[in-house]
């Protein structure tokens, strides 16, 4: 299945003429080409994408804003998608998030295309700020909203703030999966990381007297 093939639906009507799939699966794929040939993303102007995939630089505008939009969808769409919580639980829910962060990390270091990419693109401050607006930001506020609602229901402390309970939750698994790349990403890990982290994170009960 191509990259174009495995990108989400959009939200809302869709702007300008249809989207032909062929189009957009030619603009993508020309675009994977180009990385896979070593060009750098800062020599990828939307002139030699279209050129690439043999289109016209209209039918890429009419698709996404400009390059950045493009890149962070092809990213995007690269990595594993976000996964549908059980809603069971608290527990489980974490374990379903962290789950992705470490098959995240999985297909990063199996994937030289995705490594070099993501790499690049934390050098290019525009860039790096639409997957951070677009991507990254979006997941931290799913994240938020999970630990808030375990507030809520009673399954955490309300002592310790949404953001710093956030880190101290989801930190340990990014850290291990992004940052040491000669860390093991065993399978069981998010669970064993979720049961550490929320053993600590629960109520504590007043002494009885």
């Amino acid at each position: 299945m191509s990259v174009a093939d495995s990108r989400p639906p959009q939200d809302g009507p869709a702007r300008g003429r249809p989207r032909s799939e062929a189009v957009e699966r030619a603009i993508t794929e020309g675009v994977l080409k180009l990385l896979e040939d070593g060009v750098p993303l800062a020599e990828l102007s939307i002139e030699r994408i279209a050129r690439t995939a043999g289109v016209g630089k209209a039918a890429i505008y009419r698709r996404w804003s400009g390059k950045e939009e493009l890149f962070v969808d092809i990213v995007r769409a690269a990595e594993p998608q976000s996964p549908e919580l059980p809603g069971t639980s608290l527990r489980d829910d974490v374990v379903a998030l962290l789950e992705q962060v470490r098959q995240r990390g999985l297909m990063t270091r199996s994937s030289v295309l995705l490594h070099n990419v993501i790499a690049q693109m934390k050098t290019s401050p525009k860039l790096w700020e639409a997957y951070r607006t677009n991507v990254i930001e979006p997941r931290r506020r799913k994240q938020h909203a999970i630990l808030r609602r375990g507030q809520e229901t009673g399954e955490l402390r309300t002592d310790v703030g949404i953001d710093v309970m956030n880190d101290m939750v989801f930190g340990p698994m990014l850290v291990r999966a992004v940052m040491r790349p000669d860390a093991d990403l065993p399978e069981g890990l998010a669970e064993q990381m979720a049961d550490a982290v929320l053993d600590g994170l629960r109520p504590v009960s007043p002494p009885r007297t």
